[in-house]
């Protein structure tokens, strides 16, 4: 189907992410049927109740673009005492990571399939999360793509509305050109401040995934950034 034009005088926006075709396999499928209306959270204008959502009081933690979902379901198995919402609008991800909940039998953890400015604009409330994963986000490489990468001033003004008052953000990724943008514009935001002198080191808490190890035995870098709201 061919993509409509916008009105006369419409903003069009500039996403960070293109949908793509992917092949979902028979077990990603059936974790997406069976486990789906359980754990996957229909997009709404509205705010959620997150604490109503997962039927408890406690940290909350939101990660923007699981890909696969591996890294984020050892993280909740890891810490089954902290909530965590993942964002992601690729469906065969989506299927991945419902699948390892279910072979986990984690319970800590919903998901959202729809565009993360979306979600965190209209789903969840200001001052609601106590932190932000977004690990390897798409570095879009290209100069003249580099307005859809996702870590620009608006967005980080957003997302630090969201946390409260000593909540974190932890951002990774592989591309040293976008590593130094990503410090650059986190740096700018009046509302957050660094916790160390430039990036960061990894914390135990990010676990190496294989495509990250098998970078580092290449002796490509990998750039941690890690800020708490003030």
């Amino acid at each position: 189907m061919s993509e409509q034009p916008a009105p006369q005088g419409a903003r069009r926006t500039v996403r960070s992410f293109v949908l793509r075709a992917g092949r979902m396999g028979p077990g990603q499928a059936r974790a997406l049927a069976e486990l789906g209306p359980r754990f996957l959270l229909p997009y709404r204008d509205e705010a959620l109740d997150l604490d109503a959502v997962f039927g408890r009081s406690g940290p909350k933690i939101l990660e923007v673009g699981f890909g696969m979902g591996e890294t984020t379901a050892r993280i909740a198995a890891e810490n089954p005492h902290i909530d965590y919402l993942g964002i992601e609008v690729h469906t065969p991800g989506v299927g991945a990571l419902l699948k390892r909940i279910g072979e986990l039998n984690l319970t800590n953890l919903r998901l959202v399939q729809h565009d993360a400015l979306a979600v965190m604009r209209h789903m969840l409330g200001e001052e609601s999360l106590d932190g932000v994963h977004i690990f390897f986000p798409d570095p879009w490489p290209k100069k003249r793509h580099h307005k859809r990468r996702l870590v620009q001033p608006p967005f980080v003004q957003l997302l630090t509305s969201r946390l409260k008052p000593g909540g974190y953000v932890h951002l990774a990724t592989d591309w040293e050109d976008y590593a130094g943008q990503m410090l650059e514009v986190l740096s700018a935001e009046p509302g957050l401040a660094n916790t160390a002198e430039g990036f960061a080191p990894r914390p135990p808490t990010r676990p190496l995934t294989k495509f990250e190890q098998r970078g580092l035995r290449l002796g490509h870098g990998v750039w941690d950034l890690l800020f708490r709201r003030v």
